[in-house]
């Protein structure tokens, strides 16, 4: 199974239009929005692009391949641009043996979870990419694709086999790789 991983789209299209490019050629078998889809956020800046209705026309075509989980940005109004379900405050996902604790990041820390030895654990929220094991856990962010920081680029998230990736979203490069061993 192939999983794409994006969060922090803050209604920038620009960046969208980027994932989107990425979507296309990787072909996972689902996209996994990780919160913030919609609305910039009362602490950000308008992001370059910002059209959160075209977000969620970009987005709709593909709501069966979507897996979303609310962000501390994300409102029941964005929810009826919407047609697919993106208010839930988690959700789990099976993939590469592993159970996926998909949180936004705002209300889930690793050391409050009920997460069992191998288990990943996947936020977005901070901004920050990472991947890498954690004790007896797996702690993966993608990053931001619109607002990241930390001097890191843009970034998206991929799950292939048993291999967690940040990448770049300008050119797909991998910046931070795990392997869920």
């Amino acid at each position: 199974m192939r999983l794409m991983f994006v969060s922090d789209i803050h209604g920038s299209e620009q960046a969208l239009d980027q994932v989107l490019v990425h979507y296309a050629k990787l072909n996972p078998d689902y996209l996994v929005l990780l919160g913030d889809l919609l609305n910039h956020g009362p602490r950000n800046p308008l992001p370059e692009g910002y059209n959160p209705a075209a977000v969620a026309e970009k987005l709709n075509p593909l709501a069966q391949q979507i897996v979303a989980i609310r962000g501390n940005c994300d409102s029941e109004v964005d929810q009826m641009l919407l047609k697919f379900p993106c208010l839930a405050p988690y959700n789990h996902l099976l993939a590469a043996g592993r159970r996926l604790f998909l949180s936004h990041g705002h209300l889930h820390a690793l050391d409050e979870l009920p997460l069992a030895c191998g288990d990943v654990l996947v936020t977005g929220h901070t901004h920050l990419p990472v991947a890498h094991r954690e004790g007896e856990q797996y702690l993966f962010n993608p990053g931001s694709v619109t607002f990241p920081r930390g001097e890191n680029p843009a970034s998206f998230g991929m799950l292939e086999h048993s291999h967690l990736s940040v990448r770049a979203l300008d050119d797909g490069r991998e910046l931070l790789g795990c392997d869920l061993d």
